[in-house]
């Protein structure tokens, strides 16, 4: 097999080359939103094969295989890890024009030195290779994040969790990583789930605080936040298929609430589900706001929608898909209109997943910059489905066009793989490419030392002003 990987990867001219080459590949990562668990960090967790470090619980490669008419026993099913690879190695080979071609071989390069793409020939080699690595005692959890020069990651969390993990890794001093929580209140939210009442009461459980009405649900929920706060938290993460506000008052947030929790089987009105939860997201804002937090709210996702495959495999495995909603502008307009108002609109980044909703943020969040830092409200990164390098590039088109490129915070992992930070480099390569286009076309100066820092604050430093507080910075 030929060599894909070479200098000029992804970089389209000499300019976008020496942007790569000079500015954006050492820079450090903030990966300021992803999946990976704590507790496997704080473990130093090791695998016994490629299989378990790349094909488990990985639901972007789960879904490209059974497009390809792969069998779920060679999935998520009983086949054992070798036949699981080897299945993935004759998938891989033929995914032309799908960025995990380009993500597989660039993980198989970074991590483990193989040069050429992952297909059948080479599966038995690379099984082999990668294997004998993962089994030297070097290739563990925290090698792969520090091997990545990763300065901050932050992990997403549930506000039932103890956030011991987190202690645990913060308290180790070998380790030079800093891992922060965020906190995930969706199960909180969304109160038409039918485990609502039974989450709460482990809520209230895990805080020995009583939850009886709307006002000691928001006491809990400043209890948790504190919690967090205490163990160095700086972000919140809603995830909303459709973003709904209606104003409400805690009078109706009382009744629906209680209403909920007395009687669990009787459905809510979607006029209720909205009113509790506009009423939740107008408290949260306001602690956040306080703590001085980042508050991510996506949306544009349908989860689940295979019914009979999500009975047998559960969440998170591979049967979502982006969604569209004529309208998420009326209502997110007057939240933000809302807290400004009321001096507690707090620093935001806003993501969709359906890409034909770019310009709709772009010019959106022009409406609530205040001057006070650049890209206070920002536009998130194209993430999960357009984590590729034609919606990659078109968000960022769009976000120079009607916005300010060079606050933008830069990409995030959103996985749950100690090998997706390649995926950092693959986005440095395409801002790279497009920033270094327009500089080849006469289209921006050819000042490189302006351009690079350009490169040098979306890849790096606008996330680790917003992330990192100046004392911890080297």
């Amino acid at each position: 097999m030929s060599t894909l990987l070479n200098n000029r990867f992804m970089l389209q001219t000499a300019t976008a080359e020496r942007l790569y080459h000079d500015y954006a590949k050492n820079c450090p990562i903030v990966d300021y939103h992803c999946h990976l668990y704590a507790g496997d960090i704080a473990d130093n967790v090791s695998f016994e094969n490629i299989t378990q470090l790349w094909l488990a619980g990985d639901h972007y490669k789960w879904r490209l295989m059974r497009s390809a008419g792969i069998e779920e026993k060679y999935i998520t099913g009983d086949a054992d890890d070798y036949e699981k690879f080897l299945a993935w190695a004759s998938v891989i080979e033929k995914a032309i024009g799908n960025p995990m071609y380009h993500w597989s071989t660039m993980e198989l390069n970074i991590y483990f030195d193989i040069k050429e793409p992952l297909g059948l020939a080479n599966a038995d080699q690379v099984w082999e290779t990668v294997n004998d690595k993962l089994n030297s005692g070097f290739y563990r959890a925290r090698d792969f994040i520090t091997s990545s020069n990763v300065e901050l990651l932050c992990t997403t969390d549930d506000p039932i969790d103890n956030l011991a993990a987190h202690r645990r890794i913060d308290e180790d001093l070998s380790f030079m990583t800093t891992v922060l929580p965020t906190f995930r209140p969706d199960r909180v939210m969304n109160i038409e789930k039918k485990d609502f009442a039974q989450y709460i009461g482990l809520l209230s459980m895990a805080t020995d605080l009583p939850v009886a009405n709307w006002n000691d649900l928001k006491i809990l929920l400043h209890q948790r936040i504190d919690h967090f706060a205490e163990n160095g938290c700086k972000l919140a993460d809603h995830a909303m298929e459709n973003f709904v506000f209606t104003l409400t008052s805690d009078a109706e947030a009382d009744r629906i609430f209680q209403k909920r929790m007395n009687a669990p089987d009787m459905p809510l009105s979607p006029e209720e589900e909205a009113a509790f939860k506009s009423a939740l997201l107008l408290f949260f804002a306001g602690e956040y706001h306080a703590r001085e937090w980042t508050m991510q709210i996506h949306f544009g996702c349908r989860r689940n929608n295979n019914a009979f495959t999500f009975t047998r495999l559960g969440a998170d495995t591979g049967f979502d898909t982006i969604s569209g909603y004529s309208d998420f502008v009326t209502p997110m307009a007057e939240y933000m209109s809302l807290l400004n108002e009321h001096g507690i609109l707090p620093r935001m980044i806003i993501y969709s997943l359906n890409p034909n909703d770019d310009a709709i943020i772009d010019t959106l969040i022009g409406c609530f910059q205040d001057g006070s830092e650049p890209m206070r409200i920002q536009h998130g990164a194209a993430w999960w489905f357009n984590d590729n390098e034609q919606a990659i590039k078109n968000h960022l088109r769009s976000l120079a066009a009607q916005s300010y490129l060079p606050g933008f915070i830069g990409m995030l992992t959103d996985s749950r793989s100690f090998l997706s930070y390649a995926r950092h480099d693959y986005f440095r390569r395409i801002l790279c490419d497009y920033l270094g286009g327009l500089v080849e076309r006469g289209e921006f100066t050819k000042n490189m030392e302006l351009v690079g820092s350009i490169v040098q604050d979306i890849s790096y430093n606008n996330a680790r002003n917003i992330f990192i507080p100046s004392s911890e910075q080297m």
